[in-house]
């Protein structure tokens, strides 16, 4: 195992920058996750707790650049890894949960067994086995020219994009590949099948952080990698309540005060963004240019098996999991498509979009609430998710369910010379998690005015279309798409007939929302080539899903249910559909909170835009067809005017 861990750990060592190591991608620290196993702290000793869980991984993240700095050593005596990284994290980490438990039965009784969490391994990571030139190549973007990355961020040695930690082309699957495993469900009569948009824009003022004021309040830097946020413009680790309800928003209508966050998607295109040289960008691996999306839709729904109830205020609701990777898949929330392609979502796969369509992320939030908390320890056991046939557990009440819907133009990245043309993309992560697609999350905290809240419960439950930006003529959760694609859903592989036939990985009722047939790559009999990488060129004949947008089932928990998504088995998948374009509107300055222990200044850096929605290139990429046609129409008029003449 040392071998294939550490093989390549010596590529390209000469790139690097003073105080700046290389991560390894064939290798990945594994901690058991000390927050999952909290479910019940007191409430006085939450504060505490929260920022010693913050420490834990900061540790790691330390734990994992000591594993480059020590590459080379480690390659020649693999006990070194031991003694230079596991040994000490181990230590330190015994002391952090020493301090957890101290805090707990200071005010309570106090845990037991939480030392053993103390344990941590290096992994194997998969990276590696993707080797160059056999069409999985595991390196970055610029293959052999691996001079896109100064001061330390090499873009291109060793295996994976993102300085070199991921991702790597097995990441990826062509969307075409995957048969569709979105279906609807039927409705009771008392479903409320109402829905309630927010439009919110897409962060087009660029307002990022790497905090996480839910997981880690109080703790700069609690997320180590960048969030895009929209809506609240005050939302750091320090934000108060207060602070929060008294911020500015980017909701168009202004009593949404709520906060929307997720991680930022980059490009591995060599692009330095502000954070290259800072804690949770740069020297956490996360490296490259900041995508802003093209379409960001926040649409509520409501339950399938009856009417919800008003959200508390300032519920917060994590859903996903960002340790997914090292964690398993119990709390993995992730799903990712292409527009026109919506009714099949993959969960552990970036998608190879065709020429003209886009990337989708979308995420389901948990909607089930206990009626009492707004959060818990472990920001997870005061939300459920409902079972396949929409029902809450028991002492559970639906409330409505944030469907958020991420579009991005970016383009099918080129597998086969390791993004060199076309270059890779990933969302941010933990530096250890590897930018895996699976350990995509997003975060919300209600800061609704309760009049509007209460708005959105009557819109819902009295099956209406109610919020600003519902009239935009996007498509709503549960109707059928307007159109389905050119090309037809499933071409490809198949021995090269392109039809689908049962047993290729088409999802089968009973089966657990399927991610379809990943294995078979043959020719689609079409002329396309083989390779996903090389999208078509064929367009589809639209942009409007050719099914539901829906996510597929997390993990092996029971999944929650849309109005508009059916079960599947032991799984279901939920859709959300979208509401208008969510963006062009007019957004506030970024707003900083004025009692933040010091933070106001540092915040103010933090959230300078780091990358700008649109350019020379992309406005005239929009103004030329308007040119052509008026050019045409003058035409048209000369052309008349001869034609009445004679």
């Amino acid at each position: 195992m040392a071998a294939n861990v550490y093989a390549s750990a010596t590529e390209d060592d000469a790139v690097g920058g003073a105080g700046q190591a290389r991560v390894l991608g064939g290798a990945t620290i594994d901690c058991p996750d000390v927050a999952t196993n909290l479910t019940t702290v007191p409430e006085e000793a939450r504060p505490d707790v929260d920022k010693e869980l913050a420490a834990l991984d900061e540790q790691i993240a330390q734990a994992y650049q000591r594993l480059g700095e020590s590459a080379q050593a480690i390659q020649q005596d693999p006990g070194v890894a031991d003694d230079k990284v596991i040994d000490p994290l181990e230590k330190e980490r015994s002391a952090t949960l020493e301090r957890i438990a101290a805090a707990m039965e200071e005010e309570g009784d106090r845990p037991e067994g939480l030392g053993e969490l103390a344990d941590c391994s290096v992994r194997d990571s998969g990276n590696a086995s993707a080797q160059p030139g056999d069409g999985q190549d595991g390196n970055g973007r610029q293959g052999d020219q691996g001079e896109g990355g100064d001061n330390g961020q090499d873009q291109g040695g060793g295996n994976g994009g993102q300085a070199g930690n991921g991702p790597v082309a097995a990441d990826f699957v062509d969307i075409k590949s995957v048969q569709p495993n979105v279906v609807k469900p039927d409705p009771t009569a008392d479903a409320s099948k109402g829905t309630f948009v927010s439009s919110c824009g897409v962060n087009e003022n660029g307002l990022f952080n790497s905090d996480n004021v839910i997981a880690a309040p109080g703790v700069a830097n609690g997320a180590h990698h960048f969030h895009d946020y929209i809506g609240n413009q005050a939302t750091n680790a320090f934000s108060s309540d207060d602070q929060l309800a008294a911020a500015d928003t980017s909701c168009e209508d202004q009593g949404d005060k709520s906060s929307y966050y997720w991680p930022v998607l980059r490009l591995q295109n060599g692009t330095e963004e502000q954070d290259a040289d800072s804690p949770g960008g740069g020297i956490e691996g996360n490296v490259g240019e900041i995508v802003t999306p093209k379409e960001v839709t926040l649409t509520f729904v409501g339950n399938p098996r009856g009417e919800v109830t008003a959200m508390p205020r300032l519920l917060r609701i994590i859903t996903g999991d960002a340790k997914s990777f090292v964690n398993g898949p119990a709390n993995a929330n992730a799903s990712w498509s292409c527009t026109g392609f919506e009714d099949r979502q993959l969960e552990d796969k970036y998608p190879l979009c065709p020429q003209g369509s886009d990337v989708v992320r979308t995420f389901d939030f948990q909607s089930c609430w206990d009626g009492r908390n707004t959060d818990s320890a472990n920001h997870r056991t005061h939300m459920a998710f409902m079972d396949a046939q929409g029902n809450c557990p028991s002492g559970f009440t639906p409330v409505p369910q944030l469907v958020q819907r991420i579009v991005y133009d970016v383009d099918a990245p080129s597998l086969n010379d390791g993004g060199a043309t076309t270059p890779l993309f990933a969302v941010d992560s933990f530096p250890e998690q590897l930018h895996k697609p699976g350990t995509d999350h997003g975060d919300f905290i209600n800061v609704f005015d309760e009049d509007l809240m209460q708005e959105m419960v009557d819109c819902i439950n009295s099956g209406r279309t109610c919020g600003v930006g519902a009239g935009d003529g996007g498509e709503q959760p549960g109707e059928d798409p307007k159109e389905e694609p050119t090309e037809a859903p499933g071409e490809g592989g198949n021995g090269g007939n392109g039809a689908e036939q049962p047993g290729d990985g088409a999802a089968q009722p009973g089966d657990k929302g399927g991610k379809g047939d990943k294995g078979d790559k043959g020719g689609d009999g079409d002329g396309r080539p083989e390779n996903p990488s090389e999208p078509p060129a064929e367009a589809p004949a639209t942009e409007e899903p050719a099914g539901d947008d829906a996510t597929t089932p997390p993990g092996d928990k029971q999944p929650e249910v849309r109005a508009s998504v059916a079960p599947k088995g032991d799984g279901a998948a939920g859709a959300g559909g979208q509401q208008g374009d969510g963006a062009g509107q007019e957004t506030p300055g970024v707003g900083t909170a004025a009692d933040d222990a010091g933070r106001q200044a540092a915040a103010a850096d933090a959230t300078e835009p780091q990358t700008v929605g649109g350019g020379l290139a992309e406005t005239g990429a929009q103004l030329w067809p308007a040119a052509a046609g008026a050019v045409l129409v003058i035409a048209g008029f000369v052309l008349l005017r001869r034609v009445r003449r004679t």
